[in-house]
């Protein structure tokens, strides 16, 4: 009689094997963006004063008031404006999920603080940090600004600083803290990482801007 042939124990385990596979390399990669997040820079300039600030965009609430972490941002370019850091604001933002346009509610809020219509520049385009970058620096392009101080949540400004070292600009990040010590302006950490490993390895092959 003849025998079976003994069962390859590989065989009866090679979905387990896959699965393990891509466990340990969905692991290495968010490994890699969290180190690409620690390692990232913010600044390629020496600068204290820029030609502008770029304030990026957050989401306004339903009813178009600037919501706690928008207002914390705009806040802080107003506060970096009295400064004297840079003579203008650009506000940068699109159209949110309620239909207002994030830059438009952004520089009402910088006027109501005190920053004349004449020195904010509104980039209402943007979708996305990518496009935020891109389309501001298009603006400086237009006017021969050539350096820029970023001011965004701290959670936000490692991805941002990815972004902005790939741009023809001097700039640095400045984070914008929160208006309340019990404000929860901080979304969870692997949210920003997850973000930071789609632009690594799709968003910045698919989404090229040239500025």
């Amino acid at each position: 009689m003849r025998k079976a042939a003994p069962s390859r124990p590989w065989g009866r385990n090679w979905r387990g094997r896959l699965v393990l596979a891509g466990v340990a390399l969905v692991l290495i990669l968010l490994g890699c963006a969290a180190l690409g997040r620690h390692l990232s820079p913010i600044s390629n300039t020496s600068l204290t004063r820029f030609d502008t600030i770029i304030v990026l965009g957050n989401p306004a609430d339903k009813d178009g008031n600037p919501s706690p972490e928008q207002l914390a941002r705009v806040t802080e370019g107003v506060h970096e404006y009295e400064r004297g850091v840079a003579p203008r604001l650009i506000v940068t933002g699109g159209s949110t999920a309620y239909g207002f346009v994030e830059a438009k509610v952004m520089a009402r809020t910088a006027e109501a603080q005190g920053v004349p219509a004449s020195a904010i520049f509104i980039e209402p385009e943007a979708k996305d940090t990518i496009q935020n970058a891109c389309y501001s620096v298009r603006i400086m392009k237009v006017h021969g600004w050539r350096s820029a101080e970023v001011v965004s949540s701290a959670y936000h400004l490692p991805r941002a600083g990815i972004l902005f070292s790939r741009l023809p600009i001097l700039w640095r990040t400045h984070a914008a803290p929160p208006l309340e010590p019990s404000a929860n302006l901080v979304p969870p950490g692997p949210v920003e990482t997850l973000k930071t490993l789609r632009f690594m390895i799709w968003t910045s092959w698919t989404e090229r801007c040239e500025p």
